[in-house]
């Protein structure tokens, strides 16, 4: 067992994008979708046998980490590998599973009626990827890479961004009046570019340019 302030220091940030209290861990399949979502966005550190307000609380057994273990071999697809240390905070252990930013995204985990899905991580919420961010990441994947034809519908979507900060796919659909299908594949062909980026704005999913 190791003995550090490293725990407390974490607490003391309270969850974000990047880190996730659990009290216990009760279902590997909750819990493979915040692997999910830690490998698919920033990584991230999920500290087990901590309250969400920050109260260590310490794990119950070893079955916590056989738990996390099932979370990433048997529910996660791909598997999602982890690193794990146990701290001993007076007393109580602390179970620190840190997950990285991984290459081969997305990487899915069952919902709660047990179909796949790709998550990503807002804030402290694990949220479903939208088809255009999955779609980008296959296409990254692809070893023929992604060829972005220039036409109205891109000059059209760039004339927007230069005016507004971000755009849906449904808006991106209305300014050039194309179809969801063309809008889902260039809005995907930016983003494995690089040339958008996404974030969370009034519970969707928006585009917009890399700074």
């Amino acid at each position: 067992m190791k003995k550090n302030h490293h725990i407390t220091e974490l607490i003391s940030q309270g969850e974000h994008q990047r880190l996730d209290f659990k009290f216990e861990v009760s279902d590997s399949k909750k819990i493979a979708r915040t692997l999910s979502a830690f490998a698919n966005t920033d990584g991230g550190t999920l500290l087990i046998g901590v309250k969400d307000n920050g109260n260590i609380a310490g794990i119950r057994s070893e079955e916590e980490y056989y738990m996390i273990e099932a979370a990433s071999k048997m529910y996660c697809k791909p598997e999602i590998p982890f690193t794990a240390k146990e701290w001993n905070m007076e007393g109580k252990i602390v179970l620190e599973i840190t997950v990285h930013n991984l290459p081969e995204k997305p990487y899915t985990a069952p919902d709660k009626y047990d179909n796949y899905k790709a998550y990503i991580r807002v804030d402290d919420e694990n949220i479903p990827a939208s088809e255009v961010l999955v779609l980008a990441w296959e296409k990254q994947l692809n070893s023929k890479g992604v060829h972005l034809k220039i036409g109205k519908p891109v000059e059209k979507l760039w004339a927007f961004l230069d005016e507004n900060p971000d755009i849906s796919t449904n808006q991106f659909c209305k300014i050039a009046r194309i179809k969801y299908h063309t809008a889902r594949n260039i809005l995907s062909d930016m983003l494995a570019i690089g040339s958008l980026g996404y974030l969370m704005r009034d519970n969707q999913i928006v585009y917009g340019k890399k700074s």
